[in-house]
């Protein structure tokens, strides 16, 4: 028996306030929010600014909270920022197309009439192929940088082993 069943078999009641607290959702205050994602408050609220978040409530003081949704959706556009390199208005683009979506499928769901789905799916289609249009040409950007810098290494490379070979080069020879 775990610590948890028997304090369970103790305080029945107890453990079901437990469980309602648990199903509580976490609401954080933007500077909790921040520290957890090792943004600064102001980051976030510039995000709320531009649209890319909306804060799921309001404290009775007025502060932003944050649920897990949201630390989510944070992390996500920190990631297409950081990692992908994708500037605001593009993350901004995203995130409409992500919504838009969602939109969608509650519109296919809610409806059984052929043609409106065929329209609603049509317009998917429109929107997936913007994506992925815009995500080759970052991805077409991104590979002509990989290639400069493969070219720099290679070019690095081959002047390391004329001087492992015993050639000195000037500076003019070099490039540099």
């Amino acid at each position: 028996m775990t610590n948890e069943t028997i304090a369970a078999a103790a305080d029945p009641a107890g453990s079901e306030a437990a469980a309602a607290e648990d199903a509580t959702p976490r609401l954080l205050k933007i500077a909790e929010v921040a520290e957890e994602l090792g943004l600064t408050a102001r980051a976030v609220r510039y995000y709320e600014e531009l649209g890319l978040l909306k804060p799921a409530a309001r404290s009775e003081g007025s502060y932003r909270l944050f649920d897990d949704d949201d630390i989510e959706r944070l992390r996500f556009i920190r990631g297409l920022r950081d990692d992908a390199g994708f500037s605001l208005a593009e993350i901004g683009r995203l995130l409409e197309d992500e919504e838009a979506r969602e939109r969608n499928r509650e519109q296919f769901r809610a409806t059984t009439d052929v043609a409106e789905r065929r329209q609603i799916l049509r317009d998917a289609l429109d929107r997936v192929e913007r994506q992925a249009t815009s995500l080759r040409g970052k991805l077409d950007r991104i590979t002509a940088m990989l290639d400069e810098v493969e070219a720099r290494r290679v070019h690095l490379e081959r002047h390391l082993g004329e001087l492992d070979a015993g050639r000195a080069l000037s500076h003019r020879e070099t490039g540099s």
